[in-house]
């Protein structure tokens, strides 16, 4: 059995998650955005599906991608030559998470109901949640939300309606998160998605102090820059 969260409940020690499945800490509470902030700090987030009640998770190990990691494959590094999308920051929030909510092909539902919208978007107002969007002959094709705690990037999720736009977006917002001097892009629980990206798997424990160090750590500079970022001096790795 897991603890149901009263409204005032904090979370239970991590150390009480299940095994199987993995990382399931508790159920109830709310979306509010203390709530949220608080659980991001403390590694868990909300992963639930329509018509069942806010569950809350901290698996182990978790998914990172330190962003001096990243990998960039050569097609993806051929696609970032093209120059094929207009970037921008925090412009069309709404629509990124609700295009990242879309059906999607061999799913028969979305995890980002109505209620993670609504909460996501007052996490947005408040500065803490952002959107990188993929943009192409005036459309948006693509992109990523999350939230940017201190100097640790909690994604989300990504969406594409062009092949290779979310990840394009993602190139860039690690390369404006190591401008601000942020290492850390939580990714949560381990896909080969992103492993194709170079994130990979470590120890709670290790996640967790990593958090500690980093969370009250201000970034060296706004989230949103002034111009467009593109990597540049990737090392060898980054192009194999």
């Amino acid at each position: 059995m897991i603890p149901w969260l009263a409204p005032d409940s904090p979370f239970p020690p991590l150390a009480r998650a299940l095994r199987r499945p993995n990382g399931l800490l508790c159920a109830g509470g709310d979306l509010s955005p203390q709530r949220l902030l608080t659980a991001y700090r403390q590694g868990i987030f909300p992963w639930y599906s329509e018509g069942e009640p806010i569950l809350w998770w901290s698996p182990d190990p978790r998914q990172v991608l330190f962003t001096d990691e990243l990998h960039i494959s050569r097609s993806l590094r051929r696609q970032l030559n093209k120059r094929a999308f207009h970037i921008r920051y925090n412009t069309a929030f709404r629509q990124v998470i609700l295009g990242c909510a879309a059906p999607r092909r061999g799913q028969a539902g979305t995890w980002i109901t109505d209620e993670m919208i609504e909460a996501y978007c007052a996490l947005h107002a408040l500065g803490y949640a952002h959107s990188v969007e993929a943009w192409q002959g005036g459309q948006l094709v693509g992109g990523l939300y999350g939230l940017l705690i201190g100097r640790v990037f909690f994604g989300e999720s990504m969406f594409s309606r062009v092949d290779n736009a979310s990840k394009v977006a993602l190139v860039h917002l690690v390369a404006r998160l190591r401008q601000m001097g942020v290492p850390l892009i939580d990714c949560q629980q381990e896909t080969a998605h992103t492993a194709s990206l170079g994130a990979r798997p470590i120890p709670r424990r290790a996640f967790l102090s990593l958090l500690r160090q980093l969370v009250d750590q201000p970034p060296l500079a706004p989230f949103v820059p002034s111009a467009e970022v593109l990597p540049q001096n990737e090392d060898e790795r980054s192009h194999r």
